[in-house]
């Protein structure tokens, strides 16, 4: 089935002052395919820390990530602006734009060009269990605030991860998430979600297991 097409954004100009002091969200991700789960920690996301936007990155390759069954990024970053479409949810391919791979230099790019704009780096709690595998990654806590999402099956053991850990003192009651993307870093904050087992995983072994009965 083809995806119905959804009009590219307008680019982001970095001068223009609309961005000044805007409380900008970041997901970043391979969004392969995009789906329900992306949308729900984003539309939390908008609610719960007040933001303005959420802008999914959407990744050339996940560095930690195989490139089998991979979709072309053109197609993944098509598909998540028909799943965005409406949302104050902006999907984008910036990343190619900063020619960055890694989530510490994709932050550091976005400051040097939105020196006035406050990002919020967004990620699930399975992404907290595993972060102190990433490139430099103490320098991302303290290049922007950053809020974890609960997932099924990983809430509990992200929050003994070496990260939690390392930041334990950091880290702001959720009573308080409207405040965190005025706030200094490092500065982190824990947001339950309700349930949503919808994976990319699972989405796209259902695609094939209907491509293989349609060819058959």
């Amino acid at each position: 089935m083809t995806a119905r097409h959804v009009p590219e954004p307008r680019p982001i100009n970095p001068l223009s002052p609309i961005w000044r002091e805007r409380r900008v969200g970041l997901l970043g991700g391979s969004f392969n395919p995009a789906h329900r789960a992306h949308l729900l920690v984003s539309q939390t996301a908008l609610v719960r820390l007040g933001l303005d936007e959420v802008w999914w990155l959407v990744s050339p390759q996940n560095p930690l990530k195989s490139t089998d069954d991979m979709a072309p990024q053109a197609d993944r970053l098509a598909e998540a602006r028909r799943v965005a479409a409406g949302r104050r949810i902006r999907p984008t391919d910036i990343e190619s734009a900063l020619g960055t791979r890694f989530t510490v230099d994709t932050l550091a790019a976005l400051r040097r060009r939105f020196p006035l704009t406050r990002f919020v780096w967004l990620m699930g709690a399975d992404n907290l269990q595993q972060v102190s595998r990433w490139k430099r990654w103490p320098d991302i806590f303290q290049l922007a605030p950053v809020a974890i999402f609960g997932r099924p099956n990983y809430s509990l053991t992200a929050m003994s991860s070496t990260a939690a850990k390392r930041f334990g003192t950091r880290r702001i009651p959720v009573e308080r998430a409207r405040d965190l993307a005025g706030m200094a870093p490092p500065a982190w904050t824990f947001i339950h979600l309700g349930h949503e087992p919808t994976s990319a995983t699972a989405i796209r072994a259902a695609r094939r297991a209907h491509n293989r009965s349609s060819v058959d």
